[in-house]
């Protein structure tokens, strides 16, 4: 609305005065008063708060205010809806390994997931680290399982039978064998020469033998020879070896003069491996009829099946002793194994107490039984890994233990057992449970533990 004169109306707060009539209206255009010389003022803008609330984001630059409205009121302050800036990025590429492990704080996760979606490399590490964690397992032991070998082998041969396979007879001796020599492969030169005692039983009562551990593997080596010439391989004792047929003993005592002469410790490893290889070897190939050769161990004569049993058994013993004497632990055979070891022992019995009754040494028989009848019997109870149940004839080696004519019974835990037979505990004080006939017990007892030599 004009005034009187035809003015525009007076801006009180412009500064400037009365405006003159005619001129431009769009802002930011000149045009001439009547009289020419007075330029127009343009209205006052709005504030950029006016048309809402300010997005998240900064706000623009401020518009380039004109000098000439220095003196316009100042719009009023915008209230700070501006989120804090963010870390720098070297702070969140620190806290990446924090943020894989879930140890950020919710202010920091959420600071570094935003970070992710704008860095493509800080996103690949981001991945990597928590791809890592996904590989940790603290509850996990760190330790192999003791199982593991044997199932990779046997999943192996499950897809891949062996062309030439070991005997049944023959696996234990193959098995207790390579433990022994992993036991060796971690010794050094001191443990060597480690004092062993080796123990047996003789003459009804506990005898016993210092030497080293290079000389058990002499004395394993030299008895093994016996089994080596009945297959016609040579004599792992060479010219030490004693003249003529020899036991275990005598061929013990060759070897150990050997190893007198000097020579490194160790020395006496690689060749006992190698015997125990070619035996296995011999026998993979031989075929059947090779399990019933006879094997001579002085006065006593074994088939060849037998006779790697027995091997296995001492080789296991005697890895005992080592393990004992430089303190490391060691496991007893696989549960079949085993058994088939306790089996040996338990076969062996009746001819041992007809040797142990001719000597003098166990009660005569109450009467004679003819060879396959059934006799007194004593009831042989083997508990534990590779345990099972065995019937002892007592009046004869021929006769037939049967469970119907039992008069006594014996329970032993199946290492118990195997500590008994090899001479380590004396008959009396062998943790068995007893019933029935004391004699028979006692003779099974000791008989048991005769079964051990050197």
């Amino acid at each position: 609305m004009n005034g009187p004169e035809g003015w525009d109306r007076y801006d009180p707060h412009d500064g400037q005065g009365p405006r003159e009539p005619g001129g431009p209206q769009g802002p930011g255009t000149g045009g001439a008063s009547p009289s020419g010389n007075r330029p127009r003022i343009p209205a006052p803008r709005t504030a950029a708060e006016d048309d809402g609330p300010l997005p998240d984001a900064p706000p623009p630059a401020a518009p380039d205010v004109r000098t000439d409205a220095v003196d316009q009121p100042a719009a009023p302050a915008a209230p700070d809806r501006a989120a804090a800036p963010p870390p720098p990025h070297r702070v969140l590429k620190s806290l990446l390994g924090a943020w894989a492990l879930a140890a950020c704080s919710a202010e920091e996760t959420a600071a570094v997931e935003e970070h992710l979606t704008d860095c493509a490399a800080c996103a690949d590490e981001a991945l990597r680290l928590r791809d890592a964690v996904g590989l940790l397992h603290p509850a996990d032991p760190l330790d192999l399982d003791p199982l593991l070998r044997s199932r990779v082998l046997e999943g192996c041969l499950g897809r891949r039978p062996a062309r030439i396979p070991v005997p049944e007879w023959a696996a234990p001796y193959d098995a207790e064998t390579a433990k022994l020599d992993a036991l060796l492969s971690d010794m050094g030169e001191a443990e060597w020469r480690a004092p062993v005692r080796l123990r047996w039983f003789e003459d009804e009562r506990p005898a016993e033998r210092r030497t080293t551990v290079a000389g058990v593997i002499g004395h394993l080596m030299a008895v093994d020879g016996l089994v080596a010439a009945a297959l016609g391989l040579g004599d792992p004792l060479g010219a030490a070896a004693p003249p003529g047929p020899a036991g275990p003993s005598d061929r013990t005592e060759a070897c150990w003069q050997a190893l007198a002469d000097g020579r490194a410790p160790h020395a006496t490893r690689a060749p006992w491996r190698d015997q125990s290889h070619t035996l296995i070897r011999t026998v993979s190939f031989a075929g059947r009829g090779v399990a019933e050769l006879s094997v001579p161990y002085g006065d006593v004569r074994l088939p060849l099946r037998d006779s790697f049993l027995d091997r296995a058994f001492e080789c296991w013993v005697h890895a005992g002793d080592i393990a004992d004497a430089v303190d490391y632990p060691y496991e007893p055979p696989a549960a079949g194994h085993l058994h088939l070891m306790v089996d040996l022992a338990a076969r062996l019995l009746p001819a041992v107490l007809a040797g142990r009754r001719r000597a003098g040494l166990a009660t005569p028989p109450q009467r004679l039984v003819e060879a396959g009848a059934p006799g007194r019997t004593l009831h042989l109870e083997v508990e534990g890994s590779g345990g099972g149940h065995w019937y002892i004839a007592l009046d004869s080696p021929a006769a037939l233990g049967t469970p119907d004519r039992t008069v006594a019974h014996i329970a032993l835990d199946s290492i118990e057992f195997c500590q008994l037979a090899a001479g380590h505990v004396p008959p009396q004080e062998a943790a068995a449970g007893q019933h029935g006939e004391p004699a028979a017990i006692r003779d099974v007892l000791f008989a048991t533990a005769s079964l051990s030599r050197m």
